[in-house]
């Protein structure tokens, strides 16, 4: 199924004070890439997620993408502009979906932050290019659902070993480390007191399975951070946001994928933005529960204990509103998309509860 008769934006104005200092950057820009034309300089801002910042550059024919961390304080490690920038430069050779990264700086002077410009790879977001229900097929939205499982299976396979990687992840101790700082990153962003809560905190410390071997993991490997080919929108065309990707337990890779992965069983407040039901709830796409069989024949892991890394998965959502939330009450953003995040956060620990009780009963 082509998309080259749909006309899709993923760029919007730069919003109001996320604005760069354009003439420090150009300059930058035209001693780093001697090869740039003379055209005029155009800058957008994505317009999708809203963790760190990412601009479109254009000049002539050429295209870049700036990541920067978001405005006011941030948790430098969650926001490791250099770290990404390696990440990349170790991935990229041997997984083709993942950008080329140019350069890293580290200078603020230049637009207030540290910031890396990588390649810009075309495609389309899933629900942009099929934005209603009579878009797709049920055969197309099988292939879909395929295409994610053997993107993350060989996301997994990729021989980190022989990378840079090996200098900047830790791979033992993975899993309970990563309980104990999202649970400290909760803490450190706390506002309102969130009813179960601390039952919630109790219950994934308390359940921590053993971990798989690690892998090479993504982290956050979900549709909003997955470009389509306007060929062929069954296929992949890139992986973007590759900020928490790290070498640790695939199967917390595989639970960021499902976390966003909603069914129609899913509550409302989850499931539904602006009015629309999500893309994966129509007729062809797979479950939860095939997506994790899928992935278990082709991986050949045990995910037998799949609830516990969903649960964890669904905290972990928790904290990354929350931080947005924290953000927007101290006035640090004036982004109204993250105004009623706290009213989302009690609702998902709502669920995420709901989680660990079905698993206790199955147990």
């Amino acid at each position: 199924m082509s998309m080259d008769k749909k006309i899709i934006t993923d760029t919007i104005p730069i919003r109001k004070g996320e604005e760069l200092n354009e003439r420090l950057l150009e300059e930058l820009l035209r001693r780093k890439l001697p090869d740039l034309s003379n055209e005029q300089m155009i800058m957008e801002q994505f317009s999708a997620g809203s963790s760190n910042l990412t601009y479109l550059i254009r000049i002539g024919k050429w295209e870049g993408v700036l990541r920067r961390a978001p405005l006011g304080p941030v948790n430098t490690k969650a926001h490791d502009m250099n770290r990404e920038f390696r990440v990349l430069r170790a991935i990229s050779p041997v997984f083709k979906l993942a950008p080329k990264p140019y350069f890293f700086v580290e200078d603020e002077k230049v637009i207030g932050a540290p910031f890396y410009l990588m390649e810009r790879l075309n495609g389309v977001l899933l629900e942009a290019a099929l934005p209603d229900k009579k878009d797709g097929t049920e055969t197309v939205y099988r292939k879909i659902s395929n295409t994610m499982v053997d993107t993350l299976v060989k996301l997994h396979k990729i021989d980190y070993k022989n990378t840079e990687l090996v200098k900047i992840t830790r791979p033992e101790g993975f899993l309970e480390r990563q309980v104990k700082g999202w649970i400290g990153r909760y803490k450190n962003v706390e506002t309102n007191h969130v009813p179960g809560m601390e039952q919630l905190i109790k219950w994934i410390t308390m359940n921590m399975p053993v971990s798989q071997e690690p892998t090479f993991i993504h982290y956050d490997f979900h549709l909003k951070n997955i470009l389509f080919s306007n060929q062929d929108i069954s296929r992949i065309s890139a992986v973007l946001d590759w900020e928490m990707s790290t070498v640790g337990d695939p199967l917390t890779d595989l639970a960021s994928a499902l976390v966003l992965w909603h069914e129609n069983g899913d509550p409302d407040f989850f499931k539904f933005q602006k009015g629309t039901s999500p893309i994966t709830t129509r007729t062809g796409f797979i479950s939860r529960q095939e997506f994790i069989e899928a992935y278990s024949v082709k991986s050949g892991r045990d995910v037998s204990k799949m609830n516990y890394y969903i649960v964890f998965g669904y905290f972990k959502h928790i904290v990354i509103m929350q931080q947005m939330y924290y953000r927007w009450k101290k006035g640090q953003t004036k982004d109204i998309r993250f105004e009623k995040l706290d009213v989302f956060v009690k609702n998902l620990t709502d669920w995420a509860l709901e989680n660990t009780v079905s698993h206790t009963r199955e147990s």
